[in-house]
């Protein structure tokens, strides 16, 4: 069930898991559930492994980077909240769901094509690389036009991660020289 709603709007992951669980609980009161949940969990998140190494290398090299996000802007705020120093490396952040340019969610590509149009110097999609943990995501890029390398959560069965242009299992394992940039330093 999981991995049916990853990248799924709050609402529409509400929705879900109540019709799917038969729940007595109407959107809201899901919704409030969930969330005294994650204000007690989403602060203590940890970054993935390489996340950090990505980002900065990125950085150095002067590679334009940006979040796209279906998450609800309350809880990433609170998962990067103890992430300021990385999440200041990153040029902009757009949350589809309170992003008023992003029409739909993920699997559409809107959240990941207005990301790439708020550069500066905006990139052709076939010239952005998308990391991914979620079918949504994967579908929402590769709608985009856009490369996406995908690091799904182990217990994912293969046929959810079809369609990335790579999979791995871990972020640490990404080589950017495979994609055109600059590797890392030895």
């Amino acid at each position: 069930m999981q991995t049916q709603i990853m990248g799924l709007a709050a609402t529409e992951d509400a929705k879900y898991n109540i019709e799917t669980n038969q729940l007595p609980l109407t959107v809201d009161e899901y919704l409030e559930k969930v969330n005294s949940v994650c204000n007690q969990l989403f602060p203590n998140a940890e970054k993935l492994p390489g996340a950090e190494k990505l980002v900065y290398h990125l950085h150095k090299h002067n590679i334009p980077i940006a979040i796209a996000s279906g998450g609800a802007q309350d809880s990433f705020e609170l998962k990067t909240t103890n992430h300021k120093e990385l999440m200041s490396k990153f040029s902009h952040v757009v949350l589809a769901s309170t992003d008023p340019e992003v029409k739909n969610g993920k699997p559409a590509p809107d959240v990941f094509l207005v990301c790439a149009n708020r550069f500066p110097d905006t990139p052709k999609p076939e010239k952005c690389l998308v990391f991914e943990d979620a079918p949504n995501g994967v579908a929402a890029s590769v709608a985009a036009g856009m490369q996406v390398v995908m690091v799904p959560d182990p217990r994912m069965k293969e046929e959810m991660t079809k369609g990335a242009t790579q999979v791995l299992k871990s972020l640490e394992d990404f080589k950017p020289e495979l994609f055109g940039l600059p590797p890392y330093d030895a």
